[in-house]
């Protein structure tokens, strides 16, 4: 099997985790488009996928909006061709007790971290399945496997993108296509450094002292790099026989 020519698509691609992920699979020869809301970060990942070699697009896309979705995959599919792979990695975290977590913070986290994934994959699936190749790839978490206090709602709406993963990935067996879930504790990213500088102002804490909390939360005592989250994407990417699964990145 060969991956050049095909094209991966990489959501949250402008920084963190996604950005790792989008020069991961540019190393391993798919084009790949950069998908996020902010246009200077996705054109800067797109200009270092660029320098790897291969074709990219820079994608300025809210993924809760299905009118841009479908316009955007149709732009992809104009610029490089369909789309083979798809990492739904953006995300949001936010912190708060039970008792504090109004509608409006539920709802965020619902809807970024599972209709978007939701919406991304059923308008590339169908093309997926068609071809009798893909690859659908949900960067969850650890909070998606496990309870958590004062994260009731990420955690429940990463179990609900395990579920979703589960799922989809038992109605697609057998037809080419694979979907899994890639699972890491607190990571070194812009979103466990704005959660320690949330932290510190609500509790007195250091900044330092923060994220040393969070990172030993992590079973392994320590925070996952970005590298380890897209090693585990590119793997995906190869095996054809890894479906429905959750790997953990546990810093173990």
């Amino acid at each position: 099997m060969t991956l050049r020519g095909r094209v991966a698509l990489v959501t949250g691609g402008g920084r963190g985790l996604g950005r790792e992920i989008a020069l991961a699979l540019a190393r391993e020869g798919l084009a790949v488009v950069v998908a996020a809301r902010t246009r200077s970060q996705v054109d800067d990942t797109a200009a270092a996928v660029r320098r790897l070699g291969v074709e990219t697009l820079a994608l300025t896309l809210d993924a809760t909006d299905a009118g841009a979705i479908a316009a955007g995959v149709r732009a992809v599919t104009d610029a490089l061709g369909p789309m083979d792979v798809l990492v739904n990695n953006a995300g949001i975290a936010e912190s708060a007790p039970f008792v504090k977590t109004d509608p409006a913070l539920w709802e965020r986290h619902l809807c970024v971290n599972v209709t978007a994934p939701y919406l991304l994959t059923r308008e590339v699936l169908p093309g997926m399945l068609e071809r009798r190749w893909g690859r659908v790839i949900n960067v969850a978490s650890l909070a998606g496997l496990y309870g958590a206090p004062y994260v009731t709602a990420y955690a429940t709406s990463k179990h609900a993108l395990v579920g979703f993963t589960r799922a989809l990935a038992a109605e697609v067996s057998g037809r080419g296509v694979t979907v899994n879930a890639i699972c890491p504790g607190y990571a070194a990213t812009d979103l466990t450094w704005n959660s320690a500088r949330n932290v510190a102002a609500k509790t007195g804490k250091s900044f330092d002292e923060a994220v040393q909390a969070m990172a030993r939360i992590n079973p392994g005592g320590r925070l996952i790099a970005p590298a380890e989250v897209a090693a585990a994407a590119v793997k995906l990417v190869w095996d054809e026989a890894m479906n429905g699964e959750t790997i953990i990145l546990d810093g173990s």
